[in-house]
């Protein structure tokens, strides 16, 4: 990754998402790590006037640091398409799919790769069958040993453990907080990893598995953006071959999502070594405490470099 000739480049970050702290924080490493490689950087909101900006000024390429709805949903990507405006990361089309957690498990379980099983509950349905009732069947066929989550979003912000009936009511008007349908998912016991992928101009690649070893056992919205919360082992404390399978599970599934340019898999690897998908990022956290940079920084690469030639990438597809 050598220099390149300076670009003009729009960061853009904050949002009205649920989401938007983080973005912030993203949007922020992401500009420093530009400004240090020596590019002309605009750090914008997406705003009522983005559009216009755009088109009037024609950037040389878009980096979203969005999280969230307002970045990872594939709308605001389907706009800059509309606009002829190269920006990084995936298409609308793989964006709307794999930011939708049911939808994509059913890409990826379809492909082959283990996911645990679930049931999607929208709110409707919760209420229309009675509340109560709904419970007592999902506990019936799945236990009370589960994970609650929004179907769409990030940050685990309305993620919720469950192990009784009392926390499985809670969880799901926990998770109907940050959307309209919630997702019900198995719990899977073992090894939680995340494994960053990039492509930064030779085809994606798995940098190191992050190990997520959460202090009070949970990796929720605090365990991710507080320091101290968390301990992370980059590479993870795995097999050789494990992490090879984890690797290799993880590109496969960027590649059966069709993201490009940058994304991150989350996995879980049980006592017997399977490789089970739990959700795919199309735009990971870049923050001080995020994944995907120290992954980056194991991998022996620097981050503004990186930032710089994902960039490049958007910059080499645009043209073809």
């Amino acid at each position: 990754m050598n220099t390149v000739t300076s670009r003009t480049v729009v960061v853009l970050a904050g949002g009205i998402s649920h989401e938007r702290d983080v973005s912030l924080r993203s949007g922020r490493r992401v500009a420093d790590g530009l400004l240090d490689r020596g590019h002309t950087v605009i750090l914008r909101e997406p705003d009522a006037t983005l559009l216009s900006y755009l088109e009037s000024n024609r950037p040389d390429v878009v980096w979203p640091a969005l999280h969230g709805a307002s970045g990872e949903d594939g709308a605001l990507r389907a706009l800059l398409d509309a606009l002829d405006i190269t920006y990084v990361g995936s298409q609308s089309g793989s964006s709307r799919l794999a930011w939708n957690k049911p939808t994509a498990k059913v890409i990826v379980a379809r492909a082959g790769f283990s996911t645990p099983e679930s049931i999607t509950l929208p709110r409707d349905t919760f209420r229309e069958l009675g509340s109560a009732q709904v419970l007592d069947r999902v506990a019936s066929q799945f236990g009370t040993d589960l994970v609650v989550k929004p179907a769409q979003g990030g940050s685990a912000q309305g993620v919720s453990m469950v192990a009784d009936t009392d926390d499985l009511r809670r969880g799901v008007v926990e998770a109907y907080t940050y959307g309209d349908v919630a997702l019900i998912e198995r719990r899977i016991s073992g090894t939680e990893i995340s494994v960053g992928i990039i492509d930064t101009g030779d085809g994606p690649f798995a940098l190191p598995a992050v190990e997520i070893e959460p202090r009070l056992g949970v990796y929720g919205y605090d365990a991710r953006y507080n320091a101290g919360e968390t301990r992370f082992f980059t590479p993870a404390r795995l097999s050789p071959e494990i992490t090879e399978l984890a690797q290799s599970t993880a590109l496969s599934i960027h590649n059966t999502l069709a993201l490009r340019h940058i994304s991150r898999v989350d996995l879980i690897i049980d006592d017997d070594g399977v490789v089970w998908f739990l959700e795919a990022n199309v735009l990971p956290g870049l923050t001080e405490t995020s994944l995907v940079p120290q992954a980056i920084q194991a991998a022996g690469l620097n981050l503004g470099e990186v930032y710089e030639a994902l960039g490049e990438k958007a910059i080499a597809d645009a043209s073809v």
